[in-house]
This record gives C-alpha cells, structure tokens and sequence, in this order.
C-alpha cells in the first residue's frame, strides 16, 4: 500500500481514527503559552494515533493479514500498537528484551499482546520480529518511521489549532522523528512555526540537518528512553528542511528541571521526553509569538523521583 506523508494524509488520518482517541485538551501554563497535554492520550503518549491510523488504514483497504501486527518495542509505541491492535480485534505480537522491565511487559499482555521476550538487546528482538513477520505474514510496524504513523501524530496540530484559533508556533521534542514530521507537515500549511527540540546527546535530526542526510547518532540522555532514536526518518528531515522550523539542542539538565517545574507548578507528571520540549520553550532566547503550543507527548514514566 503506497504512501505518502503530506497533509492530506494527515487530513485523512484523521477522519479514520476520529472517535477511537482522545482529542488533545489544551491548558493554560503562561502568558502566552499553552500546554497540549497529550500525555493524557490512550496508552499514555501520542503513539496511539499513528499506531490507529496504521491498522485502521490497511484494513480498510484490506491488507491487514489474519495473523495481525507485530512491532519490536517495549516502549510507547509497542503498547500503542497493542492497543490499537486490541481495537482493531486483531493479534499483536510483539518483540522485547528479555530483560526489560517487568511492568512493560505486564502492560503489553494487558492489551491482549502476545509478548515474545528475545535477547538482551533491541536489536535481536527487532532481528526475530522480522523473522517473524516473514514467516507467519504478519504485518510490520514501525515505532515512528512510517507515513500512516507519523500522519495519525500529525493529527494534533489541527486539534490544537481549533482550541487556539491564530496559533504562532508548536514545540515538539523529537526523537525518531514520527510526531515531529507530522505535526510539522501539518504546521506548514498552516503557516505555523515549529520548533523541534532534542536532548543535546540525542540528536538525529539535528545531525541529520547538519550532515544533510540521515545518519547514525549515539545516544545518551536522561531522555533517551523515549527519544533516543540512533536515526531520523527521511520524512522528518524533509519536514525540518523548511525555513519555518527551527532545531534546538538541551542539556540533561534543564530537561531534569523542566520536568520537576511541570510537576511543581502544575501537577503534572511526563516523561523526561515531553520535558525536553518544555526545556526548549524554557531556553528560548526570544518569544516564538503570542500564541505558542507546547506539545506534552507522552507520561509513561515512574513519578517516584518527583515526590522527594
């Protein structure tokens, strides 16, 4: 099934995960900021619209195989597939360390997935899902790198856009690059800026700027977790090509702090992810305009270090 990343195609994720997630709530932080609170989402991050939008695509258009999805990822975007693949009543099987952490593996059999623990690293995990998908037909999914994924993330601009009518500018934090490249295609056709931001040791798309293509990173932040992807899709390089958006690196430690002033000040709780892109509004040497949107992705995080 071809496809491309473009805003039609997020118009028409839209229109296809409509009523199976929850619109974004927009909420209030300072003069002139606003925070998206997507933490609040189904499975507890923004993964859940591109992981609806995938199977809800290929089975209307019948090409969701009997034998359902598979995914190799114990993070967000595992349990989004799960979920949507619950949704969908259809299997998952899903592929993971065998050393990841208990209450991962415990949330994807939850969602009814068959959990497959393979190896002590991602990629002998990734290894047999591939293994596994070529044997029993099941379709492959991608944590970010994929149009149907990074449109159903894309979805949030226009949802943000209705609850802040003359919207300047969104921050998103980036990591594989699926959020950023749909929130930022749709951005441009509304003539919204957007500042992508990343740890300073998580970089994919900022190397990927500078060296002109995707390319390897290492990976090493308190954000890593979630946005430590090694490489940017193709599509998010494009999208951060456009004069209208702007890279930003920061530090671990204003990451650490913008997560504690979240919970702090507002009683929120996030992952050290969704701080990085509070980090950045927080380092802005200027404001980005009178109405700016700071997107809070995901909140699949223990809160125990915030109580102290």
């Amino acid at each position: 099934m071809e496809q491309q990343l473009d805003y039609a195609a997020v118009r028409a994720a839209a229109d296809r995960i409509a009523g199976a997630v929850r619109p974004v709530a927009v909420a209030p932080a300072a003069d002139g900021v606003w925070y998206a609170l997507e933490h609040l989402q189904h499975t507890g991050s923004f993964k859940a619209r591109g992981a609806r939008n995938f199977l809800a695509a290929h089975h209307k258009a019948g090409t969701l195989p009997p034998a359902g999805v598979t995914i190799a990822s114990g993070g967000n975007a595992g349990l989004a597939c799960a979920w949507a693949a619950r949704d969908q009543a259809v299997p998952a099987t899903v592929f993971l360390p065998a050393n990841a952490p208990r209450v991962k593996v415990e949330r994807l059999r939850g969602y009814g997935a068959d959990v497959r623990l393979v190896g002590d690293r991602y990629a002998q995990a990734l290894a047999a899902c591939e293994e596994f998908a070529a044997d029993s037909g099941a379709l492959s999914s991608h944590a970010y790198d994929h149009p149907l994924i990074a449109a159903g993330a894309g979805t949030l601009l226009d949802e943000i856009r209705a609850a802040l009518p003359g919207l300047d500018a969104v921050v998103v934090a980036v990591g594989g690059g699926g959020l950023f490249a749909g929130v930022a295609t749709a951005a441009r056709a509304h003539g919204v800026r957007v500042m992508a931001a990343e740890p300073e040791n998580c970089r994919a798309l900022n190397a990927a700027l500078l060296a002109g293509r995707p390319v390897d990173v290492a990976v090493d932040s308190v954000a890593a977790d979630s946005l430590g992807a090694t490489r940017v899709s193709a599509d998010a390089l494009a999208a951060a090509q456009e004069p209208t958006v702007r890279s930003v690196l920061v530090p671990d430690a204003a990451i650490t702090a913008a997560r504690r002033a979240l919970w702090e000040e507002h009683r929120i709780v996030v992952e050290a992810g969704a701080a990085t892109a509070v980090a950045a509004l927080r380092a802005a040497p200027e404001p980005l305009g009178e109405r700016v949107a700071v997107i809070l992705c995901g909140a699949n995080t223990d809160p125990g270090d915030l109580a102290s």
